[in-house]
């Protein structure tokens, strides 16, 4: 079972209740793929870490044999090539390594080299594996760093697996969500929490995934979210209060189930709800 994490923007609670479902749920992977900001780990400090470099292929020029032609300049909608004063240029941070232009080549002037954008690590903490995507600064896109994590567990059936998505609704968090099973959408009570709400509530309609949300920061009074969610008949799968232990322990990067009764009470709450929606989606459509 594969239960990927979202939110409209970045500081919602994401990682809160990803990193806590996965530690109440005992023997399971979380994977953090917010490659440009990994920050799950700092809550699990995982050890015995394993790493490895992750590379895409870019084109390499060979000035001898390329005639000039253009076809490779004219090919690519990203603009990752010119050809100026007699000279071919690639523009590596833009390149998105599709390959096309080394096919296109009639003098075969282009081929490819590795171009290192990032590393993935493995590590555990307790009997959770975790997963971590770091992209390297000022590298344009994580996808590769994306795929790499999630390629990782594609056969795990034995665990449930939980995605630490990436904010806001990109193509990076669609590589994220593509294969899960289930959605959580993480809401804060605010009038910009729901239009951060809203643009993932139309991601996960978009891609026909079953979704519930989790409302985070809870205070007495009116919570906009919420309202939002009645009004398009949204389940409600919990809610978490907005309160001095749980922001001690975050500030500190604890796990709140693993200190705290209260806490580990209200997330195993919240993963029992998940798992009956995501029998419930399955049996449907059986």
């Amino acid at each position: 079972m594969k239960i990927a994490v979202l939110s409209g923007k970045g500081g919602t609670g994401k990682t809160l209740v990803s990193v806590n479902l996965a530690a109440v749920a005992k023997t399971s992977t979380y994977i953090d793929c917010d490659v440009e900001e990994p920050n799950g780990h700092l809550f699990f400090k995982p050890k015995d870490i394993i790493e490895e470099e992750i590379s895409v292929k870019i084109p390499k020029v060979d000035g001898n044999l390329c005639s000039g032609c253009r076809r490779c300049v004219e090919f690519c909608k990203f603009n990752a090539l010119a050809y100026i004063k007699e000279k071919l240029i690639v523009f590596e941070d833009i390149c998105h390594s599709c390959g096309g232009c080394i096919l296109l080549c009639p003098e075969k002037a282009l081929t490819e080299k590795e171009k290192v954008i990032g590393r993935v690590q493995k590590g555990t903490s307790e009997q959770v594996t975790v997963y971590t995507g770091i992209l390297n600064p000022g590298e344009p896109s994580g996808i590769p760093i994306i795929k790499k994590l999630l390629d990782e567990n594609e056969h795990e059936r034995s665990k449930t697996i939980f995605i630490d998505c990436p904010p806001g609704s990109a193509c990076i968090v669609m590589e994220s969500i593509k294969d899960a099973d289930y959605c959580i959408l993480v809401a804060e009570p605010t009038l910009f929490g729901v239009h951060n709400l809203n643009m993932v509530y139309e991601l996960v309609k978009l891609f026909n995934k079953p979704f519930g949300v989790v409302l985070n920061k809870c205070l007495d009074g009116e919570n906009p979210s919420e309202k939002f969610c009645i009004e398009k008949d949204i389940r409600i799968l919990g809610r978490i209060p907005f309160d001095n232990e749980l922001g001690s322990l975050n500030s500190n990067a604890e796990i709140a189930v693993r200190k705290s009764e209260k806490y580990r009470t209200i997330f195993s709450s919240l993963l029992e709800d998940v798992k009956k929606e995501v029998h419930h989606e399955t049996t449907s459509d059986s």
